[in-house]
């Protein structure tokens, strides 16, 4: 059976060595997941991912390869009423909260459970459905599935329905963080958080512990040392792109900039639309009273900060060749200009389009705004960003 999991690994994607399939067995042999199904997944999980881009890839491969575990027949239930009480005892304690341990405790705890579990196996023939005595199905018993007993043990039932099973035989908790998906927050700080430049800033608020541990052995007493805390010390200059063919993509643009400006410290951010003008502003409520020159954006943040455009870079081609193009207002320049000096006064720069890159040739507006950022354009993916933040740190 681990040898096809190891081959549904290998054949979905996941780039696991033999080495490291090995080092999984030597875990089992030691014990490490012993009769913990949730324990047995985390266990290959950690050791043979090494990227969580491959967490949803690992995930499919552990279903294809177990899938129908806590399907369990009455015959297999039988040959396995020997399960260990005390694992059961630690299941409680990692599952159940004090007031369900007080609950199964009324029932006369874990060994007349276990107890009444046997008896009523050997005494039940077939399929039972409801009730609140016998093995089944939507009853009251504690045994058997999608039924409610605060001591019950889960047999045969693909999801939990109550959370209350002192043993959940089958459960998994699948995450996705595949490269090719569109992103949620949590996705997106783990793609920006490869554009990172540590720095230590402020006062000394975090234990020195190399340096303590040096101190310590030079002056033979215990010398604590702190030093300043790490921060990101990368400047991200972000504009995103609102109104029109965006709307479809509020929400996906709501996660990067919420994800953005958890990661950065120093952010600056401004809004367009459509193409880059003469004028930007922060608040759109107020885009017509209150924009801000892009003239004084250019002086205003030197070349040292990451220049990302955020938007779907669909338009009418006018809108960034000529003068006059835009839909809004009279733009004297043509959106052409202004994205080039833009380009020009931060060169490290980049544009994260939310529309599938297998997409991006049927629209003539992509490809000018490509050829303008000399092809550092990324789809809002994972593996999009990740190459993004890699483009912006070179």
């Amino acid at each position: 059976m681990f040898l096809r999991f190891f081959e549904n690994l290998r054949s979905g994607g996941v780039p696991v060595s033999l080495r490291e399939f090995l080092g999984f067995l030597e875990g089992l042999r030691a014990g490490l997941a012993t009769y913990d199904v949730e324990a047995f997944y985390y266990l290959a999980r950690t050791i043979m991912v090494k990227d969580e881009r491959n967490i949803d890839k690992f995930d499919r491969a552990f279903a294809a390869t177990f899938e129908g575990l806590g399907e369990i027949t009455m015959e297999q239930v039988l040959e396995a009423v020997d399960i260990p009480e005390e694992w059961l005892r630690k299941m409680a304690e990692k599952h159940l909260s004090p007031e369900e341990m007080a609950e199964i405790e009324s029932l006369g705890g874990f060994e007349k459970l276990m107890e009444t579990l046997k008896e009523r196996l050997k005494e039940q023939e077939g399929r039972h459905q409801g009730g609140n005595k016998w093995i089944g199905t939507a009853g009251t018993s504690p045994f058997g599935a999608y039924g409610y007993n605060p001591e019950g043990v889960r047999i045969g039932q693909k999801e939990s329905r109550h959370q209350r099973a002192v043993k959940v035989w089958d459960k998994r908790e699948f995450r996705n963080f595949d490269d090719t998906v569109e992103l949620g927050t949590r996705n997106i700080k783990v793609a920006l958080k490869r554009l990172r430049r540590w720095a230590r800033e402020g006062a000394n608020e975090e234990l020195d512990l190399n340096g303590t541990i040096r101190a310590t052995a030079e002056h033979g007493y215990l010398d604590v040392k702190t030093r300043p805390e790490r921060h990101n010390a990368v400047k991200v200059l972000l504009f995103l792109d609102v109104g029109g063919s965006m709307d479809p993509y509020i929400k996906v643009v709501e996660e990067l900039f919420s994800a953005a400006r958890a990661e950065f410290k120093h952010l600056e951010y401004f809004y367009f639309h459509n193409c880059l003008y003469e004028g930007v502003w922060r608040d759109n409520r107020r885009r017509w009273n209150a924009q801000t020159p892009t003239h004084e954006i250019l002086r205003t943040y030197g070349p040292d900060y990451k220049c990302i455009f955020v938007g779907d870079a669909s338009m009418s081609p006018y809108e960034i060749a000529y003068p006059g193009g835009a839909n809004e207002h009279w733009n004297a320049e043509p959106g052409q200009v202004w994205l080039e000096r833009a380009r020009d006064q931060w060169n490290s720069n980049l544009w994260i389009n939310p529309i599938p890159e297998k997409h991006w040739g049927y629209t003539r507006s992509i490809q000018m705004i490509r050829e303008i950022f000399e092809d550092r354009m990324v789809p809002m993916t994972l593996q999009g960003l990740e190459q993004g933040m890699r483009d912006l740190t070179r």
